[in-house]
């Protein structure tokens, strides 16, 4: 999901699917599927230093202060990590920890233009001394051109054909500004275009185009109403917060941020009728009733609300402590239910012929939890970062159900196991095996990017899993598991209320835009090194999970048939600029190196042929792995190199050498490994 404000516009939604049907619903933010900067794990620190790094549950006005100081500083701290002269600094949230730490998360503009992929996080110590900067993108903002070849007109012209190609019905674009499109290679000017309306299902329509203004390319889509989960399923008989005015009551929440429930009445536009009546007694655990959907909703908002403020310290979706308002019984016989950041609502329809309103615990949980990650991280709705935004909500859902503590639904690792959308009594989703369901993807593969995102997110899904309840066969609350791990090796679970603190540390204060999977590997590792210390068994536990699903290696440096190790911290090449390095120590290994070192190499650079990259062993010899060449202009060098470094003795530095020689194109190390077979 993303932010409701005047910049973007996006909702989720459920929807019916037949075969391996998918939770769906989440939110976009409008940039491409890369990952640049990703944070750095902790330096290793003890186990007692977690309380330092517990985030402060913040007052309203403490919040707004911190948000007015960081708006303040904005021009300082654009110069204090070398921004150029047109950027500025948009500050969008922050969060703060016990020790003073402050994790200021920005948006950026350039010669006055909103930039797309742009967003950073500054991690900033007590003292004001900036720690570290984790960027959606480290490409230069440097657009020579703002001049659009292409016309406004054209740009609309190609969104609302599009949007009709996908189900739109309308003739024109609802708007369409100028841009900085920075989430993919070399920023370009560009025309983000957002065609409304109506699809040809009753789902609304919102569609965002981006389109480059030079070529009129078209660069990046997303539909800013996603697909969710849903059917009926009740939560029995629940205690409902509401308000008395005179002798009527209503389904208005005072004690959560005067959270609203609203009846559309099959409406689909404004908010319908607030709920209302004489007896304080809501439904009667039927679709017959309108009210009864009413209080499922009402219920869900309050449980989901409790959830992250217990839980996190987080006051509402935005942390602002102002609630959403839920609205039920919106269109006729829809079968969808959507969170919508425009309107900053819930919106639940009433399923087939009317009789099965969708407004279960798992979509109020999984929908919700939507808008907190798009207050946040903002993941893109694409590749990978949108498996992750996806598997967010399944995540955090599932935290909502097990906070709950509802005898009518009790807890699981099973999505919308009681929806039955398809018909045959299966969950949509299993988070032990997401293979169960037909579609979804138990580990990471260098493809899973193409891959739907309500099936991508099956790794993160499985990771969430492994970390908290461990592999092998088990029942939990009268549920059986069996989650297998893919390098064969088991994994030792540290519980689910840990797993969540180190997911949710990790998306407000590590996760951008842009993150993927090794990116979601090193913002959980620096999380759990922050929270547990990075000697912990839960820092163990982590890089262990992740191993699991073929993300990174084992804690011990097994798995995958070797001893492996690994430095994932981001290093910029400079543009035709000097050699770069980054390091890693071998250690605890006897004679010397083997005639067939693997040396897995990460970079993220635009015209990869500009690159040359030497491995370089302790004694300073130096292993060519890849020549300059200037034809060579595709993207990125994510592959692994064997060198016979038999002469050479393990132990000590390797280096992993890399050198920019050519103009235009920059990019990073993201991170490099070395096994030993």
């Amino acid at each position: 999901m993303r932010s409701s404000s005047s910049r973007r516009r996006t909702s989720h939604t459920l929807h019916r699917r037949t075969a391996g049907a998918a939770l769906v619903g989440v939110a976009a933010l409008l940039t491409a599927a890369i990952q640049s900067g990703a944070a750095t794990a902790a330096p290793q620190q003890a186990p007692s230093a977690a309380a330092a790094h517990a985030s402060v549950q913040l007052s309203p006005s403490q919040r707004a202060e911190l948000l007015r100081d960081a708006s303040s500083g904005t021009a300082r701290t654009a110069a204090a990590i070398g921004l150029g002269d047109q950027e500025r600094l948009v500050v969008r949230d922050v969060v703060k920890d016990a020790d003073g730490t402050l994790h200021t998360r920005y948006e950026r503009t350039y010669a006055g233009l909103p930039v797309l992929g742009g967003d950073l996080i500054v991690d900033t110590a007590k003292s004001g001394e900036t720690q570290r900067v984790i960027k959606a993108t480290n490409a230069a903002l440097k657009v020579s051109d703002l001049t659009p070849d292409v016309t406004k007109s054209a740009a609309e012209q190609q969104a609302v054909a599009r949007a009709k190609a996908l189900g739109g019905t309308k003739s024109a674009a609802d708007s369409s500004r100028k841009v900085i499109w920075a989430a993919s290679g070399k920023p370009v000017l560009a025309y983000e275009t957002v065609v409304g309306g109506l699809q040809d299902d009753g789902t609304p329509n919102e569609l965002h185009v981006i389109t480059d203004a030079a070529t009129g390319q078209k660069l990046y889509e997303y539909q800013g109403v996603r697909n969710g989960t849903g059917n009926t399923m009740y939560s029995g008989t629940v205690p409902l917060t509401t308000t008395l005015s005179g002798s009527t009551y209503t389904l208005n929440d005072g004690a959560r941020g005067g959270h609203k429930t609203y009846n559309l009445n099959r409406g689909t536009s404004g908010t319908g009728t607030l709920f209302s009546q004489t007896s304080d007694t809501w439904g009667n655990g039927t679709a017959s009733n309108s009210a009864t959907a009413g209080a499922d909703a009402h219920y869900g908002a309050a449980v989901t609300w409790d959830f992250y403020k217990n839980t996190f310290g987080r006051s509402g979706i935005r942390n602002d402590g102002v609630a959403a308002y839920s609205r039920v019984h919106y269109g006729n016989a829809y079968v969808n239910a959507f969170w919508d950041d425009s309107c900053f609502c819930m919106t639940y329809g009433d399923g087939t012929s009317n009789t099965h309103p969708l407004t279960s615990l798992d979509v109020a949980g999984h929908e919700m939890s939507h808008g907190v990650t798009s207050n946040t991280a903002g993941l893109n709705y694409s590749g990978e970062s949108g498996g992750l935004n996806e598997a967010t909500s399944d995540i955090f859902g599932t935290g909502v159900e097990f906070y709950a503590n509802n005898s009518t639904d009790v807890g699981d690792y099973l999505i919308g196991e009681k929806i039955d959308i398809n018909g045959d009594g299966t969950p949509l989703r299993y988070m032990d095996k997401p293979s169960k369901d037909g579609a979804s993807k138990d580990s990471w593969y260098s493809g899973i990017g193409s891959v739907d995102v309500h099936y991508s997110s099956g790794p993160a899904n499985h990771f969430f899993y492994l970390l908290s309840e461990g592999s092998g066969a088990k029942v939990i609350n009268g549920v059986s598991y069996n989650s297998p791990t893919a390098d064969g090796l088991p994994v030792t679970g540290i519980g689910r209320d840990k797993a969540l603190q180190i997911w949710y540390r990790a998306l407000t204060t590590k996760f951008t835009s842009t993150t993927n999977y090794a990116g979601a590997r090193t913002g959980t590792l620096a999380a759990a090194g922050e929270l547990y210390g990075t000697s912990s068994a839960e820092y163990k536990a982590v890089q262990d999970a992740w191993a699991g699903v073929a993300v990174g290696s084992r804690s011990g440096g097994g798995g995958g048939g070797g001893t492996v190790f690994e430095n994932t911290a981001d290093v910029s090449i400079p543009d035709n600029g000097a050699a770069v390095t980054s390091s890693i120590t071998v250690s605890g290994r006897s004679g010397n190196a083997p005639s067939n070192l693997q040396v897995g190499v990460d970079i993220i650079h635009t015209w990869r042929g500009d690159l040359v990259i030497d491995l370089v062993a302790p004694d300073g010899t130096a292993y060519r792995l890849k020549n300059f060449s200037s034809s060579d202009s595709a993207d990125n060098v994510q592959t692994t190199y064997t060198v016979n470094a038999s002469s050479e003795v393990a132990n000590g530095t390797w280096k992993l050498r890399v050198q920019d020689q050519a103009t235009y194109d920059t990019g990073y190390i993201n991170g490099w490994k070395l096994t030993f077979p």
